[in-house]
């Protein structure tokens, strides 16, 4: 999949645990997992402005897009 999402390194930068964010953004800590590993199909962009505010970063320090060869 060309998009990456690197959500696990922000949170990282920021010293924040996923489960912390979870709760704060208001999602439970399994569809946060799945965000994490990329196996989401979808992001709601109240969901994106959500962890960006509160991570205090732009949407392309979470994700990425690489081209496929």
């Amino acid at each position: 999949m060309p998009i990456i999402v690197n959500l696990d390194v922000m949170l990282a930068k920021r010293k924040m645990r996923s489960n912390e964010l979870a709760e704060r953004i208001g999602i439970t800590t399994a569809n946060l997992s799945i965000l994490k590993t990329g196996k989401a199909k979808a992001i709601r962009f109240s969901t994106l402005e959500l962890i960006c505010e509160i991570l205090e970063c732009q949407p392309g320090d979470i994700m990425e897009f690489v081209k496929e060869e």
